[in-house]
């Protein structure tokens, strides 16, 4: 079977069936899970479907976000080595932002107690984390809060990380891409996020490889006002490679 046959058949049992996954399609169209991969790579960039953990669906579901809860279990030890790999980043004091998401929460967690730093977040998880902590000075961005990532979004929001220049953030993103940049489903979810960049004189991405090469509803910002992207060890080379292209430096832990 030829590539656009392929094509044309992964975007078929896509719409038929709501979703498909790497490797039922593999067996079933009798290529490697590698090729799949790149397959749905190209069919994303063509705006018929939208990667997903082990998969794909139909850009017909974009309206599909799924929870904190939902995503805090997928790709657990590949989280905790982005977040390890994160702390690299950090300064020996000063301010740092970190974002919403299952991954910078880990950060969080993993912040070292042997030095002073001051942390803003629109984050309820994060700061949870945090409040106690001697060595943190929190600030937390008020707004109004998103029931599926617990992030503060909205004019209040804004408006307080307009007044702040920290040294460097964190961010979280659903969709990473040479050609739309930092993608998330949600329009204010987005505006906040571009305000975290627009906040720093650095920005690191935390975004491990089901994020790499899928575009989401609202653009962030575009891959030049990136810095670092870290992502997992399991990230698509060719892709990993675009983004390095780009001039970015790319991060494999």
């Amino acid at each position: 079977m030829y590539a656009p046959e392929r094509h044309q058949e992964i975007v078929t049992r896509a719409r038929a069936e709501g979703r498909v996954d790497v490797v039922s399609l593999a067996t079933q169209l009798d290529v490697t899970p590698e090729t799949i991969r790149r397959d749905l790579t190209v069919l994303e960039r063509h705006g018929l479907l939208r990667r997903v953990h082990g998969g794909a669906i139909p850009v017909e579901r974009l309206g599909f976000e799924p929870a904190v809860a939902d995503r805090e279990h997928v790709l657990a030890p590949e989280k905790e080595r982005i977040a390890k790999a994160a702390l690299d980043e950090l300064p020996q004091s000063g301010a740092v932002i970190i974002d919403a998401g299952t991954t910078t929460v880990r950060l969080a967690e993993m912040l070292p107690t042997d030095r002073e730093l001051t942390v803003v977040t629109h984050s309820l998880p994060v700061a949870t984390l945090l409040a106690g902590r001697p060595s943190i000075t929190l600030h937390l961005v008020g707004g109004t809060v998103r029931g599926r990532t617990y992030a503060a979004v909205g004019a209040w929001a804004l408006r307080d990380l307009a007044e702040i220049q920290a040294d460097v953030a964190f961010i979280g993103t659903n969709g990473l891409s040479v050609e739309r940049g930092l993608t998330t489903p949600d329009l204010a979810e987005a505006a906040v996020k571009r305000a975290l960049v627009g906040a720093a004189r650095r920005t690191v991405v935390l975004a491990d490889r089901t994020k790499i090469g899928r575009v989401d509803f609202a653009t962030i910002v575009p891959l030049s006002e990136v810095d670092t992207v870290i992502t997992d060890s399991g990230v698509d080379r060719e892709l990993a490679e675009e983004l390095e292209a780009t001039g970015l430096t790319v991060v494999r832990a």
